[in-house]
């Protein structure tokens, strides 16, 4: 008889139940035995006991809406966990069951048929649940915004024609003296500060309105939450300041990429890790954020080169990243969207700035290098000539003869 070589588990997770196949290879027959699980945090450790009963080695699930947290994090510590996505496991029409779900995902993890996603440590965990709550609330900052200006529009005050940002200094205070029902134009004119007090009679026009009692009353229900949403922000930047003390040197790199500041740099950090040990190269780590060119190809033909989803929060941050490293003068990222733009349109010029940049940062994070601005190279000669070209295809189009025209400038040789 021979001796059994590899015990793998595999869990169809529900949001209260667990369905468990454990699969023993012995040879070329493989054994399965079959138990349910419930979720709570009792029956995940007498999970957890049989499996070391059962002598498990690996354990596979799918990544079931959030449901499968708990139970990766009732058992990372003593098996080699893996998850992947539904997706790519999902039962044909009929042949589905919950027994039959975990079976599948333990005979397809065993024949090396499945790819697992990425799952970050606890303490890298804990920081991205601080960055992207905090991305969260920004964006709930950013919808209030627009509601307020939907007030003022009510009330015919054009405050934010005049204000660049309405949450500002001075547009702030005028917004709590409106609150408040004060309508004196000079009063709240006279909160302007700085280089708005030069525009102080499109100021006065613009607050030339009235809201009536109840926009006031929602207005002031905003500027609560407003307080409230800033003072969270501020308490989740100083946890994550703390959290990171130890690798201020990974921060202090990745600022040095054009576009990235503080707040960009923690939450690569978070997404990617300290030192991007996650991923063996930097075009993998490109793919697997969905900054790189895709493919959807059949019978020798790809119908899209649409980019993958990917991470959707490394995906928002790199484009912002990359929109202002493209707006900084005299760097590399510059002057590639300038070469790139004439070809491509201007988001997709700045994609593939933002794909440079996701390079960038793995090689910073990975390699531990500090980043080296170049500044923008001067064009090649063979992005001079394709610019020569599109020239002349140009005058072409306006029915001149550019050749001609040089030709009758050139001096008649003796």
């Amino acid at each position: 008889m021979e001796s059994v070589y590899r015990v793998v588990a595999g869990i169809d997770v529900h949001k209260n139940m667990l369905a468990v196949v454990i699969r023993r290879q012995a040879g070329e027959q493989a054994e399965y035995e079959k138990r349910k699980f419930g979720t709570t945090r009792a029956e995940i450790q007498h999970l957890e006991a049989w499996l070391r009963a059962q002598a498990v080695s690996e354990v596979v699930m799918e990544s079931t809406a959030q449901y499968w947290r708990p139970v990766w994090y009732g058992l990372e510590a003593h098996f080699r966990l893996h998850l992947t996505h539904p997706l790519k496991t999902r039962a044909p029409r009929g042949r589905k069951s919950d027994f039959r779900d975990g079976q599948r995902l333990a005979d397809r993890w065993s024949a090396g048929d499945l790819e697992e996603s990425f799952i970050p440590g606890s303490e890298q965990r804990s920081w991205r649940w601080l960055s992207r709550t905090r991305v969260q609330l920004k964006k709930k900052l950013g919808v209030i915004h627009s509601q307020v200006e939907g007030l003022l529009e009510q009330g015919g005050i054009k405050l934010s024609a005049v204000v660049s940002d309405l949450f500002g200094v001075s547009g702030w205070a005028m917004l709590e003296h409106i609150a408040r029902g004060i309508t004196d134009v000079e009063v709240l004119a006279g909160q302007a500060r700085g280089a708005l007090r030069k525009k102080d009679p499109e100021l006065k026009a613009a607050l030339a309105g009235q809201l009536d009692p109840v926009y006031r009353m929602l207005l002031r229900q905003h500027m609560d939450q407003v307080r409230l949403l800033r003072r969270q922000v501020e308490e989740l930047n100083q946890a994550l300041a703390e959290a990171m003390q130890e690798h201020i040197a990974a921060l202090h790199r990745l600022s040095k990429i054009p576009g990235v500041d503080l707040y960009a740099a923690q939450e690569l950090l978070s997404e990617i890790g300290p030192n991007a040990s996650a991923f063996a190269s930097a075009e993998q780590f490109a793919s697997w954020v969905g900054v790189c060119p895709g493919s959807q190809q059949s019978a020798g033909i790809n119908y899209s080169a649409r980019s993958a989803k990917g991470n959707r929060y490394l995906r928002r941050l790199l484009c912002q990243i990359a929109w202002a490293a493209i707006h900084t003068k005299d760097t590399f990222f510059a002057g590639l969207f300038a070469r790139l733009k004439p070809r491509v349109e201007g988001k997709g010029a700045a994609w593939a700035v933002a794909h440079r940049i996701a390079k960038v940062v793995w090689l910073v994070l990975h390699q531990q290098v500090e980043y080296q601005e170049k500044g923008s190279a001067p064009p090649n000669e063979r992005t001079l000539v394709r610019k020569f070209k599109r020239l002349l295809k140009e005058f072409g189009s306006l029915g001149l003869d550019v050749r001609a025209l040089l030709d009758s400038q050139l001096p008649t040789p003796v």
